[in-house]
């Protein structure tokens, strides 16, 4: 399964994302990708931290 697959529409209830412009964000702050890749492999807080599943949403 590639990392960025659709997950049918279900929410992933274990995360949480207010990136709205993604095509796996549904309702309000909810994934629906069927997994998630964050990155990159060494951060020293959040902010060094990426959701590299993001793809933005097609209109």
């Amino acid at each position: 399964m590639e990392m960025n697959e659709k997950n049918n529409g279900t929410v992933n209830s274990g995360i949480s994302c207010d990136v709205k412009n993604c095509q796996y964000h549904e309702g309000d702050c909810h994934c629906t990708a069927a997994k998630i890749a964050v990155g990159p492999s060494f951060a020293t807080s959040s902010t060094d931290t990426v959701c590299a599943t993001f793809k933005p949403k097609k209109d």
